[in-house]
Formats: C-alpha cells, sequence, structure tokens
C-alpha cells in the first residue's frame, strides 16, 4: 500500500472515530412510554416472583449459610419507594395494592421493636407514610410516629454512624415535619442527626474538598484504596445523593437548613458527573476503577435519579447533565435489563467495593428487591424529563 492510501486510511479512521464519538454524544432518551415499559418489565419480574410482600426472605451469609428475614427489611423498604415513584408515573391499581398488602401484612410497624432506633429497621416508614397521604388511615402511621418521638426523646444525635442511614432515615424525618407542621421537632432532629453524620462521626463523613462521603469511619483516612484514592463507595454515595434529593422535594421552601441540603446536593452533583465511565456506568469504587472496577446499577440508577430530579427542578443546565444520565439510563436497558425483567450488575448488600463481588449480568446479588428500586427512582424522574 502506497503512501498516499495510507494517509486515506488514516483519515478514514480519524473520521469514523469522530463520528463515533458525535454518536455517542448525541444519544437520545428513550421516549416516556419506553421508559416506563422497561421499569414495568423490571417490576413484573419482581412481584411475579414474590406474589406475597409479607413473606419472609431467606439468603445465604457470607459463609454461606442460610438467614431468613423478615419483609419490612431496609432492603425492601427501598423497593417500595422505587415503586411508589413508579405509581406516581404510572398509577396502575396493582402497585397500590401491593404496597398497601405489604403494610398491612406487618401491621404498619417499623422492623423490629418500635423502640428501634436503627435506622434499616424505619426506613419501611417512608412508604407507610406515603400510603398515609393517599388515604389518611391513622394506624398507616401510629406506629412510625411513635418510632420517631422516642428517637426524638433521645438525647443523642449520633446513631446515624454510616451514610447509608441518612437515605433510609431522613425522609421519614421530613415526612412527619410537612405532616405536623406546627411542630418543628422533626425538621430539626433530622438536621441534628444529618450533622452528626456529615462533620462529627469519624471526623466527619463528608469530605468538604473533594465533596463525596466516606461510607463510615472506618473508612476515614489513613484507609485508602490501593490506587493510593479515597475510599468513596459507589452505592453509600448514592445513598446520601438520593437522600437529599427526596429530602428536598418533600420540605417546604423555607423549611429549616434547606439551603445547606442544597448546597451539599450541587457539591456532590458536580464531584458525581466526571466519574462516569465511558460505558454510562459509574464504578463501584468512585476514585479507583482498578479495585473491582466494571459496571454497577445501583449507584448509577442513585446518580440518575438525583440529576433527573436536579434538572426537572431547574437546578441542573440540562446541555450538561441530560448527555450524562441519558448515557447512564441507555447502558443499564442494553446491560443490566435482562428480557424477562432481572437486573443484571448489581452488586449485592455490603459496604465497600471488594463486597458481594463478582458483579456480573448473570450473578444474583443476596437481595433483588432494593436494586430494583434505584432503578424504578431513576427511571420515574427520567419519565419527567
Amino acid at each position: 500500500m502506497n503512501r498516499y492510501a495510507l494517509k486515506l486510511n488514516a483519515l478514514a479512521l480519524a473520521v469514523l472515530m469522530i463520528v463515533a464519538g458525535l454518536s455517542a454524544k448525541a444519544q437520545q432518551l428513550p421516549a416516556k412510554k419506553k421508559i416506563i415499559a422497561d421499569m414495568e418489565l423490571a417490576n413484573a419480574y419482581f412481584m411475579n416472583k414474590w406474589p406475597d410482600p409479607g413473606a419472609t426472605v431467606t439468603v445465604k451469609n457470607p459463609a454461606g449459610v442460610p438467614v431468613t428475614r423478615t419483609s419490612e427489611l431496609w432492603t425492601r423498604a427501598v423497593y417500595y419507594e422505587g415503586l411508589m415513584a413508579l405509581y406516581g408515573v404510572d398509577p396502575q391499581k396493582k402497585f397500590l395494592d401491593y404496597a398497601i398488602d405489604w403494610g398491612e401484612k406487618h401491621n404498619w410497624r417499623p422492623r423490629g421493636s418500635i423502640d428501634t432506633k436503627d435506622a434499616d429497621n424505619y426506613c419501611c416508614g417512608q412508604t407507610y407514610i406515603d400510603l398515609y397521604n393517599l388515604d389518611p388511615k391513622p394506624d398507616r402511621i401510629e406506629s412510625i410516629k411513635k418510632c420517631m418521638d422516642l428517637i426524638i426523646a433521645n438525647d443523642g444525635d449520633g446513631a446515624w454512624t454510616w451514610i447509608d442511614a441518612i437515605q433510609m432515615g431522613m425522609p421519614v424525618f421530613a415526612k412527619l415535619g410537612v405532616i405536623y407542621k406546627d411542630d418543628p421537632k422533626y425538621f430539626e432532629k433530622m438536621y441534628a442527626m444529618y450533622n452528626h453524620t456529615k462533620t462529627v462521626e469519624g471526623g466527619g463523613l463528608y469530605n468538604t474538598t473533594e465533596h463525596l462521603w466516606w461510607r463510615d469511619k472506618a473508612f476515614v483516612p489513613p484507609y485508602k484504596e490501593p490506587n493510593g484514592a479515597n475510599c468513596y463507595w459507589s452505592r453509600g454515595n448514592g445513598w446520601v445523593y438520593a437522600a437529599l434529593v427526596r429530602v428536598l422535594s418533600i420540605i417546604p421552601k423555607n423549611a429549616p437548613h434547606r439551603d445547606e441540603y442544597l448546597k451539599t446536593y450541587m457539591e456532590m452533583t458536580k464531584a458525581i458527573a466526571p466519574l462516569q465511565r465511558e460505558d454510562g456506568y459509574w464504578n463501584v469504587s468512585l476514585k479507583d476503577p482498578t479495585h473491582f472496577g466494571g459496571k454497577e446499577l445501583t449507584g448509577t440508577s442513585l446518580f440518575v435519579y438525583g440529576m433527573a430530579w436536579g434538572m426537572n427542578n431547574g437546578l441542573l443546565d440540562k446541555k450538561t447533565y441530560k448527555p450524562i444520565v441519558t448515557k447512564a439510563w441507555n447502558a443499564m436497558i442494553a446491560n443490566s435489563l435482562h428480557p424477562e425483567g432481572f437486573l443484571g450488575f448489581v452488586q449485592g448488600t455490603g459496604k465497600e467495593p471488594k463486597d458481594s463481588q463478582p458483579v456480573s449480568y448473570t450473578n444474583i446479588p443476596d437481595f433483588e428487591d432494593y436494586g430494583l428500586g434505584c432503578f424504578l427512582l431513576a427511571g420515574s424522574e427520567l419519565t419527567k424529563l
């Protein structure tokens, strides 16, 4: 091949690369009908697998021993957050009935005792309160209100020692604060506990420079990832990001501390966006793609949820952020959603990148519910774009 032909081939390759790049940047967000159809597919798979929402859940612990959990645990509660979001854009009676049946099967109570201080145990209250707001039957919130009142009566603010708890607990306080708007105690306790996690626990779990969160005090420096970076777990940061979105969408515009929540949300957005992988997902370890790097749906879904909400509420520039969420959603539909509705690339329960590995298209996580909940939150918010 002569020199002229080689130059032409090189030019053609360069043109193809440019076209490919433009094509990737010009991805289109599917129509609302298609987004809803994909959510319905994933949700139908789950509802068919678990026709009785009160049935106990049996999984294997890290030692391979079967462990049984009642179904009002946090993983299922996150699913119902997503289901209620889906119901909000696709109001099918079967979705509502499934959620009501879940609440009734558990007598509208937190998991365990009424005096639990564990946010994982009262996360279910988010959906109980949503269902109360649709049909204000007192029994739907009586127990969850008692639980929150007992927490408020406790002088301590340090129960949320891990950042996941921010998502599990904050929206419960926010929702009660709106219902009992003449009593500021719910908003104030919510902030006190959030602020403890943010600025006190482990010296403060929010890095005010990198604008990301350490999962708990065990990961605060000197702990580092293998590449020397700080350890920021994708889903953990997704929990906080989603919590801020949920609280900001619940509390009134003049609610105390709203400006701080909004400031942190905006800081996190700017920190998260540039960490997106080329394929549209985010890594399990946000700052170290070599440490169990690869596609992961839960953190990705929560980031999509948060950014889509920001655009829908005029906080984020659509020209900047819509291509990001479009690329992420299209990637999840192409690479995670199975034809029958199962979702792949979901990291199972844990607290850091190495937990519940491997994460793959076919690997079934220990719990399938919360990954679907995150996916439904993302898709429901995207339909509003």
